[in-house]
């Protein structure tokens, strides 16, 4: 299960140090309005998928609730349709869909779960709704 604060799931980028100050300040920025998970760890974690509408607590490298953002839209595809318009929406600096499967492949792989092109990835927007 899922970290909560405030009665809120946690939402956690990337990996603890630079990777998450990196990406929750793009956040924070408004340059970041989408991520992109595993199928695979909801079902590890005995977790629902986002929905539309649902807010979650934005946390920072300190596990300190930094913003509450609200889901606008999740989709479930297979690693190989994720779309350029949602991995530009993850606003970490991809010049192509190349480019950001290549990094999110490597980065997956680093941490123990290579993905393939049949991969089911769980597409999350959202927006922020409150800076704390």
């Amino acid at each position: 299960m899922w970290p909560r604060v405030n009665g809120m799931r946690v939402l956690e980028l990337g990996t603890p140090g630079e990777l998450r100050e990196r990406l929750t300040g793009l956040v924070l920025a408004g340059r970041k309005t989408a991520t992109t998970g595993l199928l695979s760890e909801y079902v590890e974690e005995a977790e629902d998928l986002e929905f539309a509408g649902e807010r979650l607590a934005l946390v920072g490298d300190e596990g300190t609730h930094v913003a509450t953002i609200e889901i606008t839209g999740v989709e479930v595809v297979p690693y190989r349709e994720v779309t350029w318009e949602h991995a530009a929406a993850e606003g970490e600096g991809d010049r192509s869909l190349e480019e950001w499967r290549d990094g999110h492949s490597r980065f997956w792989a680093g941490i123990g779960t290579p993905v393939a092109e049949d991969t089911s990835v769980v597409c999350i927007r959202f927006q922020v709704v409150d800076h704390l």
